[in-house]
């Protein structure tokens, strides 16, 4: 049994400090690396890849969507068209900084409000699925499990990571549930760990309303912005491997 575990890494801009990067290299597998529009900038894109690189993480872009004073999380309305040159270009960036540094663009994952408007709406999905098939054929898409976005990518030929997260609630079809809802986001570590164990483990979820629904994971997420979130990958991780489940970054096929 195998997993991967992936932050959104690289959110800081400029004076500002956003999140634990250095200590979340050590716990994860895959880093997710801002791209400059909802967080992030050229210098932090430039070191972020070169911490990446020297603790041996799998190197995503994680683009989303021009807003920094939302953070991403604010639904954007934008063409097909808009959204896929908006792709490009932050792709674009950041595979810049991986040439320089001699590492593999591996894998590529929307933010926030574009991940979860990619999850539902299939013409935003394929938007995203076509500029990465169009800049980087040989990358992973990360999606939500079981969304629009991994059909969309399936549909172009291009490797898929199915993805889950162990400290959001889920609603009845698998959803994420908004983070303005109460209990949006798991309140504890022993929550946290549970739920990992039950997505890895036994292929499902318990959701707002008490049910259990199907979900599968080839990664696992966690928010490099939330509060002690080192610590608690640390201990998911510890809790995993101790349940003999292999911690490491997404495979490609051959």
């Amino acid at each position: 049994m195998r997993i991967d575990i992936n932050a959104d890494v690289g959110e800081s801009f400029g004076s500002f400090k956003v999140g634990e990067d250095e200590e979340l290299f050590k716990v994860i597998t895959s880093a997710n690396i801002a791209c400059g529009f909802h967080a992030g900038d050229f210098t932090v894109m430039n070191s972020t890849v070169q911490g990446a690189k020297k603790n041996n993480l799998s190197i995503g872009a994680h683009p989303g969507f021009p807003d920094k004073q939302g953070f991403g999380r604010r639904n954007m309305n934008m063409s097909p068209n808009e959204i896929y040159e908006m792709i490009i270009y932050q792709i674009g960036a950041l595979k810049a900084f991986c040439q320089i540094h001699n590492v593999q663009l591996a894998h590529i994952k929307p933010h926030g409000a574009l991940y979860n408007m990619a999850a539902i709406n299939s013409s935003i999905a394929r938007a995203v699925a076509r500029a990465i098939y169009d800049i980087e054929p040989n990358a992973i898409l990360f999606g939500l499990s079981n969304s629009e976005i991994i059909v969309a990518g399936k549909d172009l030929g291009l490797q898929t990571a199915q993805e889950a997260f162990a400290d959001r609630l889920y609603d009845e079809e698998g959803y994420l549930v908004s983070r303005t809802e109460p209990n949006a986001v798991l309140a504890t570590v022993e929550d946290v760990v549970n739920q990992a164990l039950r997505i890895v483990k036994g292929n499902e979820v318990r959701t707002k309303t008490g049910n259990i629904i199907s979900i599968h994971a080839d990664t696992l997420c966690f928010h490099g912005d939330g509060k002690n979130v080192s610590s608690i990958v640390k201990k998911v991780r510890m809790v995993l491997e101790e349940n003999n489940v292999k911690v490491a970054p997404v495979e490609l096929s051959k």
